[in-house]
């Protein structure tokens, strides 16, 4: 009997340590997911913030040429004729 007494408490001993286990690793989990969510919002912060300088930099490329910048002159006379292209379509729009 003792024999099998001590498959037994070998067995509950390892059901245990699995279930113990099986704790520090849904604390590990938790954990991760956390710092993911924190991650993901800094990137998506950071990548917003990206855009707004992106925005200013071509801001300021473009009133760099109209101010008389020999740079950049042929792409802020694409862009201004780009934009008068899209006011006449508009415009013939309106019109119909």
């Amino acid at each position: 009997m003792s024999n099998i007494e001590d498959i037994v408490d070998a067995l509950e001993n390892k059901i245990n340590e699995v279930l113990h286990k099986l704790d520090v690793l849904k604390e590990t989990n938790l954990k991760l997911s956390k710092e993911l969510e924190q991650s993901q919002k800094t990137i998506h912060s950071q990548e917003s913030e990206l855009n707004v300088w992106q925005e200013k930099y071509e801001t300021l490329k473009m009133a760099n040429t109209i101010l008389g910048s020999d740079n950049d002159k042929r792409e802020t006379k694409l862009k201004i004729n780009a934009l008068i292209r899209d006011i006449d379509h508009c415009i013939g729009q309106l019109s119909e």
